[in-house]
């Protein structure tokens, strides 16, 4: 998520942005309920419309 939002908005967008792909939860929430990270990082993928090639 740095690579594509930079280090300090990444850090707010992963505590403020809710994901449909996460069950309407957020990154931070997601991973502190034991979700993995592949999971979280295929929703954040799918939410931001990133090229294939960073899946």
């Amino acid at each position: 998520m740095e690579h594509h939002l930079g280090a300090a908005y990444s850090r707010v967008w992963a505590r403020e942005q809710v994901l449909r792909g996460l069950d309407g939860r957020t990154v931070d929430q997601a991973l502190a309920a034991g979700e993995s990270p592949k999971r979280v990082w295929r929703a954040v993928w799918q939410h931001l419309e990133l090229p294939a090639s960073d899946r």
